[in-house]
This record gives structure tokens, C-alpha cells and sequence, in this order.
């Protein structure tokens, strides 16, 4: 049997278009340590992410280049070059001491911002984003010391397939899901809406060396009366309406993968034939008497936590036990803040191929990196995709993002405000109230376009989800 690796399944995602990338798994006992992350660079969106491993490092200086470079002044000390128009020559050093990490500005000509605070020196927390120029930066404090000291993925390579995950928890999803992808072994895929467990799915049965197709199943989108008839079948004259056989979805992905999406919806009915297909590897259609054998390879995916559908008798416990032959649990994206800018990268050379120079301003920018997608990939997805149909072709700003990624950004003011700017901002908030937040509705009677109400609603950190929708 050949050798199934962790870039093979990245590769095969990759090839349909999609949003995972290529992965260099990180072992389960490798040694920890902070890491540097460029997320994006906002005058070259599609650049792609960039990683430094700080450990041994005990000093960075990072400043404007022709490209980007990464030069070894010694072996603890690093020199990095951003080729940023907005950045100066010597912008900042970032120094070990004690242990922590802090941030000194080095007198540049647009200030540096943390966590959207101009800052002149700061201790740099795990997490903290970084704004120098019109470029951003993510610190972590301890991350997975794997792979290569810097990694630089440039976006003019032209081939997603080069770029590759930075989260070590979704590394390991990974490295798993190509274990498995060569077998017959049931996989159950779970997490939240929007992580991509249906583009995982597809992933490992594309490694899988199956010769029939895929065939994917909403169990919610089913009426619960037709569930049986579509899964498996039916005979003509079976009932009322069965004027003709009906192959079924689960004989039609027979030498193939079966993918169950939302696999928790299934009707109690519908349970217990899936059962008996997963047992006897045989199907019984509808008014059928003699079950057709199978060639199968079942995969399934849920957002529900099916052991408490167990515990309150909406979910069979034998099939349960049959279909978490292995489990893949996939992380939020909240858990995977180093995938940022690589997903935002990816997805608006998937979404604009035609527009290989996107731009984004930088207050887009950090509402982008600073949301916590609740919704996850998809959520980022449709943001971005409306981004680029409001932007035209100019720049992404504030103005073209969901009111909910806008407010976020705007939580907390950079600065104190003066007397008369808290008294703009305290007259703002009494008429987003009065309009339920609706900033085009404020813009109508203050005559102003919407796009200065967002600009003042992120100037004086006005939360807009505690007003209403905007």
C-alpha cells in the first residue's frame, strides 16, 4: 500500500478550489515557543501569511524593504524586511527579557499600533496583534516549535497548495484524517457549522482509492416522510406514487463514499436501516425482498452532540458505536488565529480570481483579524465575498463588512477622547438607538453617507450589537 502523506490531502482539497491548505503535522511531543505571525499585508492581500520561530531569538527588528527578507544579524538576533510603503525603514524591535517579550517603537513616521493602540513601547501578551504600517503581525507566546525557523509563503507563487496551516490543533485533525483515509473504518467528522466538514470529507475520499463517487447527504434537508425512499430506495409499486424503481442515494455511492451531513437530524426510522446497511453491508429497498450487497465506505458529520441525543433516546447508541470508528473533531476558528491570514488570502483568490491586486484598508483589516467568527470559515466567507461586490474595485473598508465584524472591531477607543468628541459620541449613540442601530437610517438624518458613520462608530468604539442591526 502506498504512503498516504499529510501534503496529499491538502493538495487534493486544494485542487477543488477549496479552503484547506497544505500541513506540516507537528508530532505530538515537540517542544513549545513564541512565534511571530505576518497575517496580512493590506496593500497585497493575496501575499499570504509568514511565521518567525522566536525561540532562541532574544531580539527582532522589523522595518520597510524592497521584499520580503529575513536576515540572521547573529544567531539570537533577527533583521526582518516588509515591503511596505507605509512602514519606516526601522520600525520597531521586539526584545526577550525575563522571559516576556516587549515591543519598543523606533521613532517611525506612522506610530505603532497593539491590539489598535498606538503605543510607543508594550509587553506583547499571547495574541496580540500587531499594526506596523499597513501591515499586521500576530505574537503568540507558545506555540509548536515545528517545521523550519521562518517560513515565507508568497502569494505570487501562485499555487494554494504552497500554504499551509499554522494551527497545530487543526495540524493533528489532519494528520489523522490521512491515517484513516486509505481504509473502510467508519469516520465521524464533528464540530461547529462552518468549520468544513463536508471539504474534509471530500479530502479523504479523494485520497481514499475509491473508484465510485462521493455522495453527500443533508439528513436535515430531507422531508422525515421521504428519508427511507431517498437513502435507500424503493420498488415500483412499493406505495402510493412509486410508479418506477428508485436506486437510492446509499446504492448510488455503492463503490464509493457515502457522506452523511448532519447525521444527528436522521429520523429514528431511518436509524435503524442505516444500522443493518452498516452491519450487513447490504441494503433492502422499499417494498424490495431480496437486500443488494454493498461496496461501502461511510463517512458522517454533525454539529450535535450525539452521546446527549444518546442519553435522551433521539439517537441510537449502536449506530453511534458504528459510525465513530474514528472521530475527527474540527476546531473553531477561534481556536485558529495563526489560519487568519491564510484563509482570508485564500478565499479572496477563490472569490476574485480576476482581481489578483485586492487591497484592504487597514481599519478592515483589523476588524477582520479581531472578530471571533462565530460562524466560522463560511461566516468569513460570505464577509468577504460582500466585501468584494461593495469594494467595486477599489480598496475593502469598514463600510463593506457585516455590521456585526464592524462593531467588533470598534469595542474599545485607541485613545481617551476630547470633551467635544464624547459629546459627538453620546449624541451618535442616542440617534443609533433611536434607529435601532441602523447607521444608514442615522446617515439619512445627519446627510451624511453611511461609510462616515462606520468611520465614527470605530473611532468611538460604539458597540453596535447592544443597539440593534446596522
Amino acid at each position: 500500500m502506498s504512503t498516504v502523506r499529510a501534503s496529499d490531502i491538502i493538495a487534493a482539497v486544494a485542487r477543488k478550489g477549496e479552503t484547506l491548505s497544505q500541513v506540516e503535522t507537528p508530532s505530538r511531543e515537540v517542544a513549545r515557543g513564541p512565534h511571530l505571525f505576518l497575517e496580512v499585508e493590506c496593500e497585497r492581500a493575496l501575499a499570504g501569511p509568514a511565521l518567525w520561530r522566536l525561540a532562541g531569538i532574544e531580539q527582532v527588528t522589523i522595518g520597510r524593504g524592497t521584499r520580503r527578507s529575513t536576515r540572521a544579524v547573529s544567531s539570537q538576533v533577527l533583521a526582518v524586511e516588509i515591503p511596505d510603503g507605509w512602514m519606516s525603514s526601522e520600525q520597531v524591535v521586539l526584545r526577550r527579557s525575563e522571559g516576556r517579550w516587549t515591543l519598543r517603537d523606533l521613532g517611525s513616521k506612522n506610530g505603532t499600533l497593539v491590539d489598535g493602540r498606538r503605543v510607543e513601547q508594550a509587553e506583547l501578551d499571547d495574541g496580540a496583534l500587531l499594526q506596523l504600517g499597513h501591515t499586521f503581525l500576530r505574537f503568540r507566546e507558545d506555540v509548536p516549535n515545528d517545521g523550519p525557523a521562518v517560513r515565507n509563503f508568497d502569494g505570487a507563487e501562485g499555487s494554494i497548495g504552497r500554504l499551509t496551516t499554522f494551527s497545530p490543533v487543526f495540524g493533528l485533525v489532519l494528520e489523522r484524517a490521512t491515517r484513516v483515509a486509505t481504509g473502510r473504518v467508519p469516520v465521524l467528522i464533528v464540530g461547529e457549522s462552518g468549520t468544513g466538514k463536508e471539504v474534509l470529507a471530500r479530502a479523504i475520499h479523494g485520497l481514499s482509492g475509491r473508484h465510485g463517487p462521493l455522495v453527500a447527504v443533508n439528513c436535515g434537508g430531507i422531508p422525515p416522510t421521504l428519508v427511507e425512499g431517498e437513502l435507500f430506495g424503493h420498488k415500483k409499486g412499493a406505495f402510493s406514487g412509486a410508479d418506477q424503481d428508485r436506486l437510492g442515494l446509499v446504492r448510488a455511492s455503492d463503490g464509493g463514499t457515502l457522506f452523511l451531513d448532519e447525521i444527528g437530524d436522521l429520523p429514528p426510522a431511518a436509524q435503524a436501516a442505516l444500522l443493518r446497511v452498516l452491519q450487513e453491508s447490504e441494503v433492502l429497498p422499499i417494498g424490495g425482498h431480496r437486500p443488494q450487497a454493498l461496496d461501502l465506505r461511510v463517512l458522517a458529520a454533525t454539529h450535535r452532540d450525539l452521546d446527549r441525543l444518546v442519553r435522551e433516546d433521539k439517537f441510537r447508541h449502536d449506530l453511534l458505536a458504528r459510525l465513530e470508528g474514528v472521530t475527527l473533531e474540527l476546531p473553531p476558528l477561534r481556536d485558529r488565529q495563526e489560519d487568519l491570514g491564510l484563509l482570508i488570502s485564500l478565499l479572496l483568490r477563490k472569490l476574485a480570481p480576476e482581481r489578483p491586486d485586492v487591497r484592504l484598508t487597514p481599519a478592515a483589516a483589523q476588524a477582520l483579524l479581531s472578530y471571533r467568527w462565530p460562524l466560522n470559515i463560511r461566516e468569513l466567507e460570505q464577509a468577504l465575498s460582500g466585501a468584494l461586490a461593495l469594494s467595486g474595485a477599489g480598496a475593502i473598508d469598514l463600510a463593506h463588512l457585516p455590521v456585526d465584524v464592524v462593531g467588533r472591531a470598534g469595542e474599545e477607543p485607541s485613545r481617551e477622547l476630547t470633551p467635544d468628541e464624547s459629546r459627538h459620541r453620546d449624541e451618535l449613540v442616542a440617534l443609533l438607538r433611536e434607529h435601532g442601530g441602523n447607521m444608514a437610517a442615522v446617515a439619512r438624518v445627519l446627510g451624511k453617507g453611511r461609510t462616515q458613520i462606520v468611520r465614527w462608530v470605530t473611532r468611538y468604539g460604539i458597540d453596535l450589537r447592544s443597539l440593534g442591526s446596522g
